[in-house]
């Protein structure tokens, strides 16, 4: 069974939410590092508890950081849940703020690659730990006046491969690797599915992904 202590980092989401209570219904000691809201077009207010840890993502001293401050919390991080759930920005390419751009590629993109070296370096020492990447697309197509969205394809298509990579790589010898995608949209079945695996880690479940299915409780 997977140690009841974890990382637990993302945006601002609603699977990052259930994942959350998920954690508290299981009983799990964890904090949440957040990406924070940097978007133009977004005005979602940030909600910090007790739990958070500040993380500028396209620092790699502050992935550092939010990796010490995690064992500092914790006492120790045998596990980390990364969830990549980005914001949508659909508009034109002529539409496109600059900024926003710097700012899907830094945090959504840049920030992972920081953070996981961090995490993996820390479980490869350890010679165990769990590192659970969940990816959930609920892309919703065209918006308004046949807009599209540029940005959100891009972070999904890094993640994927960059979570496939990790996934066939010799670093799950080492410790657990496990994926998980779901396009359904349903945050508050998908939360308890992950929870079911990372809680009973094995060789059958380790570098492989893990597709949340309406029809399967143990889809892929």
């Amino acid at each position: 069974m997977m140690a009841q202590s974890i990382l637990i980092a993302g945006n601002e989401s609603p699977l990052s939410t259930s994942i959350c209570a998920e954690a508290v219904k299981r009983s799990y000691n964890f904090v949440v590092a957040l990406i924070p809201n940097r978007l133009s077009s977004q005005n979602i207010e940030r909600s910090v508890t007790d739990t958070s840890l500040k993380w500028n993502p396209g620092s790699p001293i502050s992935a550092r950081t939010v990796v010490l401050a995690a064992e500092n919390r914790l006492k120790t991080v045998p596990g980390a849940v990364l969830v990549c759930s980005p914001p949508s920005i659909q508009k034109q390419s002529d539409e496109l703020v600059s900024t926003d751009i710097e700012t899907m590629v830094n945090d959504h993109i840049k920030g992972w690659f920081f953070l996981v070296k961090e995490l993996t370096a820390l479980f490869k020492a350890k010679g165990s730990g769990t590192l659970a990447l969940v990816l959930a697309d609920t892309t919703t197509g065209t918006g308004k006046n046949g807009s599209v969205d540029l940005l959100y394809p891009s972070v999904i298509a890094s993640f994927r491969a960059f979570a496939q990579s990790l996934l066939s790589s010799p670093l799950c010898d080492s410790f657990h690797i496990m994926g998980f995608y779901s396009d359904s949209g349903e945050e508050s079945s998908f939360a308890p599915f992950i929870f079911k695996i990372l809680d009973d880690p094995s060789k059958r479940t380790n570098g492989k992904w893990h597709k949340y299915s309406k029809l399967s409780i143990f889809g892929r």
